[in-house]
């Protein structure tokens, strides 16, 4: 368990130090892989909408990770740099998290939910939009 969390806590930093990130490929190394589950967290732009940062990458994820434990696999923190298209990047940022199935992630978050949306009001003022997935590839 500590490992994990030495391993997490070294993740979240290099996110913190490139502020940005893509999803993470898959590698041998991987903790990633097909048949997992991503739960994906949105938070969607806007005006009037406010998201920082800082408090997500360097306090909010890595609380969501010790409160999830080892059933979290992995994780990863996407921000917003742009759109498809001309104007505005629709989403600030998008957290993703890993699990081996889906009940894993249920039992993980079921004691925790209200720890964990109570801490979402210092960092944002945006609801969320959950997206759960199976990994393909």
């Amino acid at each position: 368990m500590k490992m994990k969390i030495i391993t997490l806590a070294i993740s979240v930093a290099l996110l913190a130090a490139c502020q940005q990130s893509s999803q993470p490929a898959q590698s041998p190394q991987s903790p990633i892989k097909k048949g997992m589950v991503k739960v994906s967290i949105l938070y969607p732009n806007g005006e009037g909408k406010h998201f920082d940062m800082d408090y997500y990458v360097k306090t909010h994820m890595p609380l969501v990770a010790t409160l999830l434990g080892d059933s979290l696999k992995a994780l990863s923190i996407d921000k917003g740099i742009g759109s498809g298209r001309p104007g505005p990047m629709p989403y600030l940022a998008i957290g993703h998290l890993y699990f081996e199935r889906l009940s894993a992630y249920e039992g993980a978050l079921a004691p925790y939910t209200d720890t964990i949306r109570k801490d979402i009001l210092k960092y944002t003022n945006i609801a969320p939009v959950i997206q759960i997935s199976e990994v393909l590839e």
